[in-house]
């Protein structure tokens, strides 16, 4: 995620495919935004600023609850995405760790799944500890070092189709860490001088339709997102092997029920 003041980093890889990550990962991001939202305070009138919108799911999520919600993204594409969902939300295209803001602009400052894609991450809780005021809130949810049944699928159904994985640096640059664990979140954000900081695990099921499940994972595998670009038959079978692997999470109705944690952190300036 970076503006021009940044361009040495790694560009945003869903730039050109904003839309099938709103559909696929976007959608199974969704299940903490209501517990992000209310570990932030966020009610009528709170100033609200959403960092790494993506398709604006938490900046809609927000204005629903009578926000004044400014939501900002590095990719112009994602910022467009959010402006389409969340219409009464202010959206910029802005990066951290350096925010176009002045100190102490918001009442609250929320990012879902932000920590280890926008630069180190204490610069990044730096600049949304500037940019909230005094007993103004920051919360942040990230993925745990532990994850669930739900969330190993497409990686045990790569190793069984002897599919290999891309380089994890590519996804998270190893500048920008994160401890994937609730003592060391706790510590981090004390570390950047908010107060009562906490941290607990959230669980959830991502339920979407098994048809389009496949139909997403196919083309994110068409497309190199996760692993170098598959030809047909290898695509086919590593799609084979993640149904079968997700049959156990599969309802009467179609519906997959895929079980996914993550941890919610959460502190005051």
């Amino acid at each position: 995620m970076a503006d021009t003041r940044q361009d040495s980093r790694t560009p945003d890889i869903w730039e050109e495919h904003a839309a099938l990550y709103a559909r696929t990962l976007g959608a199974a991001c969704a299940g903490p935004v209501t517990s992000l939202l209310d570990a932030a305070q966020v009610g009528p009138g709170t100033r609200v600023l959403d960092v790494g919108t993506g398709p604006g799911t938490v900046a809609g999520a927000a204005t629903d609850r009578g926000a004044r919600v400014t939501a900002v993204d590095s990719s112009a594409t994602m910022a467009r995405l959010a402006r389409e969902a969340a219409p009464r939300a202010r959206t910029l295209v802005a990066a951290l760790p350096l925010l176009p803001f002045r100190d102490a602009t918001f009442d609250a400052a929320v990012g879902n799944f932000v920590l280890g894609h926008a630069g180190p991450t204490r610069a990044v809780l730096a600049e949304l500890r500037r940019v909230v005021r005094p007993g103004g809130r920051v919360a942040l949810t990230c993925w745990t070092d532990i994850p669930a049944a739900g969330q190993t699928i497409l990686g045990r159904a790569l190793r069984a189709a002897g599919a290999p994985r891309v380089p994890l640096a590519r996804m998270r640059p190893p500048d920008s860490g994160y401890p994937g664990d609730i003592a060391g979140m706790v510590e981090l954000l004390a570390g950047a001088g908010l107060r009562g900081a906490a941290c607990r695990r959230l669980a959830w099921d991502h339920r979407v339709g098994q048809a389009s499940w496949s139909d997403g994972l196919t083309r994110m595998l068409e497309t190199g997102l996760l692993t170098p670009p598959a030809d047909p038959v290898a695509v086919t079978r590593i799609v084979r092997q993640a149904t079968e692997l997700s049959a156990p999470f599969l309802a009467p109705n179609g519906e997959l029920r895929l079980p996914h944690v993550a941890l919610l952190a959460h502190g005051w300036h």
